[in-house]
């Protein structure tokens, strides 16, 4: 079964399926500052998104990202299998009208509608050749959204994985995978976004791909890089929490987390395994709401605003910065957490 908004294959619960290889995707190998700044020259280039960014972390206390996209998409309208992205173009005021929604319930860095933007993915649906059209427009919306909030939050471009399985174990080689995101992040930098933000990765060679294809046209970009983590607490490409925050922070990830998976207890332990292992990271929590149920042909979410809320304290106890949700949650499970932040 698959779910709607990200495309992952959900297992029920309690299955387990086998053990996937474990791939260290060059850990061993030495960082390029070429093609990975280092934190001095990402601040020398960063220019006012970089002095957004900082200042937002400057605040005291714990930040509050958005929640689901395609979730709010789907209620208003978009059937399975339709291109989100298009609604960039098709249906702004709607998409529009969900950023604003997450900005009122308190986010403060909220992710563009192009997290499928990616040439390949958008090859699915006969829109290779719209890239840079789609991914322009999502921003901008963000963009506009925001300004006319006032300007306290931060626009980050969402990039999701690429559709394709990394070489050798599957077609999609390096050089290829990194022209792919480099392309979508040229299009959501053109848009204005502040942050870039990879999102939903299993394969750190993909998520190694993707920052170099940010960095390549945007090299002082804030960038921010969750991975995705199962019921074994790991990803499914068999990475551990202990091995992603290692490999993200190397590869100049400005923070780093997880997001999507079964919902927030099997998040907690993995934002914790990263604290350990990356003592001095920015952390991110973005998990779904609770843990996905099969319904005829969809994908439902069923934890409460409530739940959400309490888990989001727990997330925060265990090391978390920026915390937010993801498929399954919505304006009001945001507003119920952001509640609960304020009284911690």
């Amino acid at each position: 079964m698959t779910d709607e908004e990200t495309g992952r294959v959900v297992r029920p619960a309690g299955r387990r399926g086998p053990r996937p290889e474990r791939r260290a995707a060059g850990l061993d190998e030495p960082v390029d500052p070429a093609l990975f700044p280092d934190l001095a020259t990402r601040r020398a280039q960063g220019g006012v998104a970089r002095a957004r960014w900082e200042a937002l972390l400057a605040e005291s206390g714990p930040l509050l990202a958005d929640g689901a996209m395609g979730t709010m998409l789907f209620a208003a309208g978009l059937q399975s299998g339709d291109p989100p992205e298009a609604w960039n173009v098709e249906r702004p005021d709607a998409v529009r009208a969900i950023h604003r929604a997450y900005l009122e319930a308190g986010s403060r860095i909220l992710l563009t509608n192009t997290f499928g933007g990616n040439r390949l993915r958008l090859a699915m649906h006969g829109l290779a050749d719209r890239v840079t059209e789609l991914d322009r427009a999502g921003a901008e919306l963000l963009r506009a959204e925001v300004d006319a909030a006032g300007g306290g939050a931060l626009v980050a471009g969402d990039i999701g994985p690429s559709g394709a399985i990394m070489a050798p174990m599957g077609s999609l080689e390096h050089d290829e995978a990194v022209e792919v995101f480099a392309e979508q992040a040229a299009a959501l930098v053109a848009g204005g976004v502040d942050v870039v933000w990879v999102e939903t990765m299993s394969d750190l060679a993909e998520v190694k791909a993707a920052i170099q294809g940010v960095r390549r046209v945007a090299p002082g970009i804030p960038l921010v890089a969750t991975m995705t983590f199962d019921t074994r607490g790991n990803t499914m490409m068999g990475v551990t929490p202990e091995q992603a925050a290692r490999a993200l922070r190397a590869w100049g990830a400005d923070a780093l987390g997880g997001n999507c998976g079964n919902g927030p207890d099997e998040l907690i332990p993995v934002v914790a395994a990263m604290r350990e292992a990356a003592p001095g990271a920015v952390l991110v929590a973005k998990p779904n709401a609770g843990v996905p149920v099969v319904e005829g042909a969809r994908v439902v979410y069923r934890a409460t605003p409530a739940a959400m809320a309490a888990d989001a304290l727990l997330l925060r106890g265990a090391g978390a910065t920026f915390l937010g949700g993801c498929c399954g949650s919505s304006p009001t499970h945001l507003a119920a957490m952001a509640e609960a932040l304020r009284e911690e």
